[in-house]
């Protein structure tokens, strides 16, 4: 779809052309400068009369009416120049392509080296730019029986640049791998429960390791039930669908060593079990597994971009339902470690299935865990819905993970975990661990519990409850599913020491 070409205003014969605007007497220069003469100065006064403005997230629309050459002219405001970051560019170019979708533009260009700074140079302005056009433009298709319009894509993108027309193609696919495998993690936390079973999650995985050469093992119930698997087999007691235990490894070192393991949290829809949620809590519980859904989608870009890091993602599925075999409150369980759990919640499930899943890991190689899940609500009542938690017990790779998410702008947050937190998930009385020892510091107890299992292995937990999903349209993208924590997970393997 992009294609990078050096300018030459002769050559430029489009249906639009954007071009960035920063405040300053020095912006109406070059490009626009370029434009304003040929249009014998009309847009210098559209712009004292404030229908053209360099104010950031401003778009103007300039029929240009000239015989040949450009038809429309997007004039993009970026505020100060001194003010762009790499985040902020993002956010534009996605107003901007959802501009353009709106009126349905399907060829474009943009005028790239108008959109850099000393601090965004053209390969990160290219890496945006892409990003931004997968983020912005997609739309869950949903499931109903007509369409009212037919599926939006920009057909052609010319990218003009004077930078080197090899990195900047260079940095357009990675931008697109970014953007692409985030979508994938959305539409499978948009899909509906019965149509995401544990059992279509693994087949979906099985599909990502054939077309990405990634070894694969899909571990069914009587394998679980072999090995003691206790704590994932309990949460799936009450259900009908065969849980599964979904692993995925891309070896991309000679030597299977220093494994990056990634555990994500694939509950297909939670009801709480037998500690029921309201019915305001339990609808959109088909998104519980946003984890899976970030791991799965961070594993679709490490295909595509194959670092030279090994991986290993491991990813427990199963619904949590009522029946008369559900576990229940005061059951005492054996995980796959051997260690005791008194369930004093079955809807602190989460953290259940995790704890086997981070055994098998480690079991298998992982000598560096990060799990993703949509744990606690508790983590919304402490951070909000814009922020991801996080704890660690290790500060060298936690450091890492936050700069990787500093430079994907998914932020995240640490919480503590002290040694009284750790007395309090082994407070039970006959069981080694108690899986939910009440509500203060709920969010903190979550990762505690998750972090017994983790032992001395560098460990970094990630609570997305309440950045998985958001309930407003943005300039990157509709209300549902936000892919979270994909982009990260992939920069700190890309970049992993």
């Amino acid at each position: 779809m992009f294609t990078v070409k050096p300018w030459s205003s002769a050559e430029v014969v489009h249906e639009a052309l954007a071009i960035g605007l920063f405040e300053g007497k020095d912006s109406w220069s070059g490009l626009a400068g370029e434009y304003d003469s040929r249009l014998g100065g009309q847009l210098s006064n559209l712009r004292k009369e404030g229908d053209i403005s360099a104010k950031r997230g401003r778009i103007a629309t300039i029929h240009t009416m000239l015989p040949t050459g450009v038809k429309r002219l997007y004039f993009v405001g970026f505020g100060k120049k001194e003010e762009l970051t790499f985040e902020r560019l993002r956010e534009v170019f996605g107003k901007l392509f959802r501009t353009w979708k709106q009126a349905k533009r399907t060829e474009a260009a943009i005028a790239l080296d108008t959109f850099t700074t000393e601090t965004v140079d053209p390969n990160e302005a290219a890496h945006a730019l892409a990003e931004a056009y997968y983020l912005a433009t997609y739309e869950f298709p949903g499931y109903k029986q007509k369409k009212s319009e037919p599926d939006y894509a920009l057909e052609s993108l010319t990218v003009y640049t004077a930078a080197d027309a090899a990195e900047i193609e260079a940095s357009l696919f990675v931008g697109s791998v970014y953007g692409k495998a985030t979508n994938s993690a959305r539409t499978l936390v948009n899909t509906p429960g019965n149509l995401l079973t544990a059992s279509d999650l693994a087949d979906y995985a099985v599909e990502l390791a054939k077309r990405y050469d990634f070894d694969y093992e899909i571990l069914e119930k009587e394998e679980m039930e072999r090995l003691g698997m206790g704590a994932l087999l309990a949460v799936n007691q009450g259900s009908k669908q065969p849980p599964k235990l979904i692993v995925l490894k891309y070896q991309g070192k000679e030597q299977w060593e220093n494994v990056i393991g990634l555990v994500g949290k694939g509950v297909t829809f939670d009801t709480g079990g037998y500690c029921l949620k309201p019915r305001d809590s339990m609808i959109d519980m088909k998104t519980d597994m946003g984890g899976a859904a970030a791991v799965l989608g961070a594993m679709e870009a490490i295909g595509e971009l194959r670092p030279e890091q090994n991986v290993l993602a491991v990813i427990p599925a199963t619904d949590n339902m009522i029946s008369a075999e559900a576990f229940k409150p005061d059951d005492v369980i054996t995980s796959l470690s051997g260690k005791t759990i008194e369930v004093r919640n079955t809807d602190a499930e989460g953290r259940l299935i995790l704890a086997d899943a981070i055994t098998y890991a480690k079991q298998h190689g992982a000598r560096y865990l990060i799990d993703v899940a949509t744990l606690t609500g508790g983590v919304i009542v402490a951070l909000g819905t814009d922020k991801t938690g996080a704890m660690t017990n290790n500060e060298a790779l936690f450091e890492q993970l936050l700069e990787a998410s500093m430079e994907t702008g998914e932020f995240i947050w640490r919480l503590p975990i002290t040694e009284k937190d750790r007395e309090r998930v082994r407070s039970s009385k006959i069981a080694d661990l108690n899986n939910s020892p009440g509500r203060e510091g709920h969010a903190i107890m979550g990762g505690a519990f998750i972090g017994e299992f983790a032992e001395d292995t560098p460990w970094v937990h990630l609570d997305i409850a309440g950045t998985a999903t958001t309930k407003k349209d943005g300039d990157l993208g509709p209300a549902g599913a936000t892919g979270v924590m994909v982009r990260t997970l992939t920069a700190f393997v890309e970049r992993f020491e």
